[in-house]
């Protein structure tokens, strides 16, 4: 069993999900429109071995042990694919500081912004990143996310950077969840650099990815391109050095001005563009030229009260994939949960429900280039699925502050709620 942190379960504590798992109805994609009614799956040595109508089970598999679903919906587990879960301590004092009226700049004079976040990050040890990264990632697992994606960019140093990115990988170890890490090296510029942008990215391009390359830390390279953030040309500089290490890019683009960053990331190629508030039709059309998963983030549209929806009928009209995620960070979404931001998808955005079970599951898979790994039930995969007590998939994205997860299976390891109870003593 693996060491639990100090307050935190350990997670590792599972039974096997090895056997017939039957009595359940199956969305094998995440699609509602296609569901497997008295469906029935095969788990054997942590990986789906079958999956399909209860009625159709091979003989083979008949005198393995049985779990029974009790009626529930089966979903792929679900996928976060847009975070920042590791850094220091917490802004809430100036979430109220804006409240009563305080200026961003008036914010940042006092210390605040994400510098504040950079300080606490790099004055915190390891086992502190690990604990509070544990504690907001607990709530996302009880609500059956089995994967998930964890950004650096709070430590601004190679050091700090470093720390983070650690951190990321101990947290999949401990709590039995894949974890897909991503190098924000360019996310802000930090005090020592002030000015001096450029320099700043000698430093993430030339010593910073290189060295977190090397020690397998980084499986993805993003960047923040923005007027408060970095030019096209630098953010370019980031992605040629991501390139040559053969690693593949994501961008933070069009989330308060338009920059042409969608149209640079599918130039790239990259995995994602998101947030995409002020995305044109030209960036759409670049994207699905590219194959780029525009990951909408409705967590950050919210707590910024932002009133520019992005593009949701180009999206759609060009078939660009959609994906959502809680794009969890301290100073602009601070949400743990996801299915609350399917909600707010629906709501605030539009989006149908098809639309956002895709969202967080085939779709948030290629997000993270993981298309072939997550995202479905299908034969060879890890097994990763969720169990729900609901009568519709349509209640995931419909219940406000309500969980119905029954049960998740992440890398063939049950997680149950309390009073799910399922059997696994043979034959029944």
């Amino acid at each position: 069993m693996a060491a639990g942190v100090q307050g935190i379960a350990p997670a590792l504590t599972g039974a096997s999900a090895d056997g017939v798992w039957h009595r359940c109805h199956l969305l094998p994609d995440g699609d509602p429109q296609t569901p497997i009614r008295d469906g029935a799956l095969v788990v054997l040595d942590g990986s789906i071995a079958w999956v399909g109508p209860q009625a159709a089970l091979p003989r083979q598999y008949a005198e393995l042990a049985r779990h029974d679903g009790h009626g529930c919906w089966v979903t792929p587990g679900l996928i976060d694919c847009h975070t920042h879960l590791v850094y220091g301590g917490q802004r809430a004092d100036e979430f109220a500081m804006r409240l009563a009226g305080a200026s961003y700049e008036q914010i940042a004079r006092a210390g605040g912004g994400i510098v504040s976040t950079v300080r606490a990050t790099r004055a915190a040890d390891e086992a502190t990143l690990l604990q509070q990264a544990s504690s907001r990632l607990v709530p996302l697992l009880a609500e059956g996310v089995t994967a998930i994606e964890i950004k650096s960019g709070y430590g601004l140093d190679l050091a700090s950077e470093r720390k983070q990115l650690r951190v990321a990988r101990r947290l999949g170890q401990i709590h039995g969840i894949a974890i897909h890490t991503t190098f924000l090296g360019a996310h802000a510029l930090p005090p020592e650099y002030a000015g001096r942008p450029d320099q700043y990215i000698d430093l993430v391009c030339d010593t910073m990815l290189p060295a977190l390359a090397d020690e397998g830390l980084v499986d993805a390279v993003d960047a923040f391109c923005e007027g408060i953030g970095f030019t096209p040309a630098q953010t370019e500089r980031v992605f040629d050095a991501a390139i040559r290490l053969g690693l593949p890019v994501k961008l933070h683009a069009e989330q308060l001005s338009n920059l042409g960053g969608a149209a640079l990331a599918a130039r790239h190629r990259a995995l994602s563009a998101d947030h995409l508030e002020h995305l044109d039709e030209a960036g759409v059309r670049a994207m699905a030229e590219a194959g780029t998963v525009a990951v909408l983030l409705p967590g950050a549209y919210y707590f910024l009260r932002d009133t520019h929806l992005p593009p949701i009928a180009l999206l759609r009209q060009y078939g660009v994939p959609i994906a959502i995620a809680t794009d969890h960070n301290p100073g602009t979404s601070p949400a743990t949960s996801l299915l609350l931001m399917l909600n707010m998808a629906c709501t605030l955005f539009r989006m149908t429900v098809s639309e956002v079970l895709a969202g967080v599951t085939v779709n948030a898979a290629r997000a993270l280039g993981a298309q072939h790994r997550h995202g479905r039930i299908a034969e060879g995969r890890v097994a990763d699925f969720a169990l729900w007590q609901v009568e519709s998939p349509a209640e995931l994205a419909y219940w406000v502050g309500r969980n119905p997860l029954a049960a998740a299976v992440r890398q063939g390891r049950v997680h149950a709620t309390p009073g799910f109870v399922m059997s696994g003593e043979g034959r029944q």
